[in-house]
């Protein structure tokens, strides 16, 4: 694979940049794609399979896996977290390490407008309504809806006052 390295960023050449994406240094971004106008901060990775629509934030030390998809307008706060396998293991049945054809993908959507506070863990397979918002270190595992507010662990939604 041929790869474009500078001292603080590995961006593969199978990455779709969109005009005007700003990317911060100690970046790892493969097999992306970034929108238009969007910030990548410091110390983010961006799986293959994984994108990023237009107009976003990508706060520094976040993680997006593959099968995560990320719309336009959406705010991700640093250190968030998304994980794309319920059942993580390191090894298969027969003792050997797991390969990509041990395991399924399974897809995370963030609608438009959401915003992801810091810390945040979100588990696969669940979708963040538009407008929603997650609060800091809140553990994220069943779908959020539009516009709603959730915090804790499991993430809950909060009565409106």
């Amino acid at each position: 694979m041929n790869e474009e390295r500078t001292a603080t960023q590995l961006i593969a050449p199978d990455v779709t940049l969109g005009k005007n994406v700003q990317i911060f240094g100690f970046v790892n971004l493969y097999g992306c794609s970034i929108g238009d106008d969007s910030k990548i901060g410091t110390f983010v990775e961006i799986q293959k399979g994984a994108s990023v629509g237009e107009r976003c934030k990508i706060s520094s030390h976040s993680f997006l896996c593959e099968g995560v998809t990320i719309e336009d307008e959406v705010f991700v706060g640093h250190g968030v977290m998304f994980i794309n396998d319920r059942f993580p293991k390191a090894t298969s049945e027969s003792g050997t390490l797991q390969s990509e054809d041990d395991w399924s993908v399974i897809p995370t959507v963030v609608k438009r407008g959401a915003s992801i506070g810091s810390n945040a863990t979100l588990l696969c397979g669940i979708t963040i309504g538009e407008g929603a918002l997650i609060g800091a270190g809140s553990v994220v595992t069943r779908d959020v809806a539009p516009g709603a507010t959730v915090t804790g662990n499991p993430a809950r939604q909060m009565n409106a006052s």
